[in-house]
């Protein structure tokens, strides 16, 4: 078991490390070697922990993804929250979770880029990732109109809406690079309240 533990806490070490490669050089330039250097270590001692570049990059957002799935499913368990309270703290979480982890962002920006200029589809790639979370939005917002606690609304739309002002966050952190989003919370409280029966 300590084997284990130990193991993942270098990964998470290199992971720190890598992300600043990563912002150093993009994604494009960064490349195992550099990330070895880096971490002090040889690339033969780098392919332990991961297979290449990608393996790292995929293991920072797996692992942020994980991490805040689980926030938000208990947060949609909360039973002392409304429906419109969910979904107001779910997605200020994952606002939160996107300021806590700007550099990581801006790392996934520049690969979205990157792919998009060899003319691979990032819409894909990201939905894929982000499917998850936009089902616990979609539910909740379900939950919220059987309660009859939200009005009968097209769902998708409340979710696209949703995500809309997510993605506002991550231009305002990463392109704009402002150190807060605060007034987007506010923006999604008054938002959501919107939809709430009176």
């Amino acid at each position: 078991m300590s084997i284990i533990v130990e193991h993942e806490k270098r990964r998470r070490e290199i992971l720190e490390k890598a992300l600043d490669v990563f912002m150093d050089e993009g994604f494009e330039d960064a490349t195992f070697q550099k990330i070895a250097d880096r971490c002090g270590i040889t690339r033969t001692t780098l392919y332990i922990y991961f297979k290449n570049k990608k393996d790292i990059f995929n293991y920072s957002i797996r692992l942020l993804l994980t991490k805040l799935e689980k926030d938000l499913q208990q947060t949609r368990a909360d039973v002392s929250l409304n429906s419109i309270e969910k979904i107001t703290k779910v997605v200020s979480l994952i606002i939160q979770r996107l300021e806590e982890n700007r550099r990581l962002l801006s790392v996934v920006l520049d690969y979205l880029l990157h792919i998009s200029r060899s003319d691979a589809d990032p819409e894909i790639r990201v939905r894929r990732r982000t499917i998850k979370l936009r089902h616990i939005l979609a539910t909740m917002v379900i939950e919220g109109i059987r309660a009859g606690e939200i009005v009968a609304v097209n769902v998708r739309t409340i979710d696209d809406l949703l995500y809309g002002l997510i993605e506002s966050a991550i231009y305002r952190l990463v392109v704009l690079k402002r150190s807060t989003v605060e007034e987007l919370k506010q923006v999604i409280t008054l938002t959501v309240k919107q939809f709430a029966v009176s």
